[in-house]
Parts: structure tokens; sequence; C-alpha cells
């Protein structure tokens, strides 16, 4: 092992936990998604957002699912997933007081700066979690912060629809659908999709923050920074906008894993570094990077 790769194993040493948690409500949506919360207590003290969980869906199954942590608080963590498999229609199928291995948390998070104190959120689908995690966390530090989130989905999204009395001045008025959650943490929130629901923006998630960021001034531009998560090609496409009104913008990306902990490898990516182009792990090394530094493959 290198001296690079030996000091990057050590850095998750003592921050990813094992332990039995216990399946507290399991929350069915259309869609064959779903948002279960799990009493783990070590992960939900350590967990950051961007980080997620590796879970043991089942004894039956011997391979983990890695998921996105939606919230954290007091003893449990909340995750969101769409069932694609076996393993998560297992997972989907626990009841309160089932017990499930957690492995977690995993990863590099979002950083936030208070010089950028105008965070965009954009979540895409089953990356909408990471985005609500950022939301819960601003809200709770210190300092003037100001998210604003932007969700897309094709699909029905994972929580009823509602009108939002936060007022969107950039926007259409009749655009005003939101997520119940952030609108009850006071985070303005619009939706966008090509599936027609109520109140939604008809379009990409990034035609609506490029409205939005259209409407900012040098100043505000200046205090404003992209996050986001989602399918690859729309993380391209945030990069690429962010690029063009040179913001900072980090992504969360999502690769498919076998270990979750840096010794497979199988979720690398190539990352560009001031040393030249470089493989790194999804896992550990991310899920979080600069959008500038990564090289899409599409």
């Amino acid at each position: 092992m290198t001296s690079t790769a030996r000091r990057q194993a050590q850095r998750n040493r003592g921050t990813i936990f094992v332990e039995d948690g216990e399946v507290i409500a399991v929350d069915a949506f259309p869609g064959d998604q779903f948002i279960t919360r799990i009493r783990a207590p070590r992960c939900a003290a350590a967990a950051a957002p961007g980080t997620f969980v590796h879970l043991a869906c089942d004894d039956s199954l011997p391979m983990r699912r890695p998921l996105s942590i939606m919230r954290a608080a007091d003893d449990w963590i909340d995750v969101l997933y769409k069932i694609v498999g076996d393993g998560l229609r297992l997972l989907s199928s626990a009841r309160p007081g089932d017990r499930i291995n957690v492995l977690g948390p995993i990863g590099q998070p979002f950083t936030m700066s208070p010089q950028r104190p105008r965070t965009l959120l954009i979540g895409g689908g089953v990356g909408i979690p990471p985005m609500v995690f950022i939301a819960d966390h601003l809200r709770r530090q210190d300092g003037d912060w100001q998210p604003l989130a932007i969700l897309g989905s094709e699909l029905p999204f994972p929580f009823s629809l509602r009108g939002s009395s936060i007022a969107a001045p950039w926007l259409d008025e009749v655009i005003n659908s939101t997520m119940p959650l952030l609108e009850d943490w006071g985070v303005p929130c619009r939706l966008a999709t090509l599936a027609g629901y109520d109140g939604c923006f008809d379009g990409y998630v990034t035609d609506l923050a490029d409205q939005w960021l259209a409407s900012l001034t040098v100043d505000d531009l200046h205090k404003t920074a992209v996050f986001a998560c989602g399918p690859s090609l729309m993380l391209q496409a945030v990069a690429a906008l962010a690029a063009r009104y040179k913001l900072p913008c980090q992504v969360s990306l999502e690769e498919f894993m076998a270990c979750a902990v840096g010794g497979c490898a199988g979720c690398a990516v190539q990352i560009r570094t001031p040393g030249g182009d470089t493989m790194q792990r999804v896992c550990v090394d991310g899920p979080v990077f600069d959008a500038a530094t990564v090289v899409w493959k599409f």
C-alpha cells in the first residue's frame, strides 16, 4: 500500500460504526418509494450531510445496500429509497421492532462556507435525501444561512405536495408546490418535473435553478454555492450550470458499490487533481466531490 493510500485508509478509521439498528417506522409512497427510520445511535451521532449507510437488508442476502442518510437526530436516521431489486424490496418489508445491521456513517460530507450563505440545494429522485439533510443541518447553525431547495422527480414525489406560503418572487406564482417538511422548517423549496404534477415547474431542475440564478445580483452570486445529488446526467448538467455562473459546486455521486468502505475500489471514478487525473473511490474518497474536478463520462 502506498503512503497516500495508507493515509486515506487511516482517515476513515474510528469514524464508521457497525451496530444492530432497530426499525422504528416504515412509510410507503407511490412509485415503490419508502422512508425507513432506524434507531442507530452511534451512526446518528456521527452522521453529516452527504454521508451514507450500508445496510444489511435481510439475513438471506450477503450483500449490503448503500443508502444516503436523509435525516439524523437523537438516536435515529431516516433513509429514502426506491425499490429496484430484491434487497430494497426486503428492506421495505421490515416492520417496527425488526433488527437491521447498520454500517456507517460512510464517506466525505458536504462542506458549507459562511462566506457563501446562499446555498442552492438541487436533488433529483433518490438524490433528494442529502439535500434535506443539508437543510436540516443549516437551520440548526448560527449565521445568516439562506438555503433554497430545488427538487425534481419523474415519479410521484415521496411526500404529499403542499402549496408554499414562502414567497418566490423570481418565479411564476402558480409554481408553488413544495415539500411540507422543508416548508415547516422555513426553507424555501420548489419542485420540478416533466410529469405534470400540480404546482410544479414543467422542466428540469437545472432549468428552474437557472431561472433563480439569473434573478440574483452580482453580490448575491458571490455569496452563493451549489450542492447537488441525483443521477449522473443531472449532476453533469448542474456542474455545467454552476461553471457558467462561476459558482463553487459540490456533487454527491451515485455509483454501484460492493464493500462501500474502500476495499474493493469497484466504485472508483476519474477525478482531476493538481498532479493529474486519478481514480478515487466514491464510497470513502467521496461521495461528495468538487464538481469541477469530476471527469464526466457522457
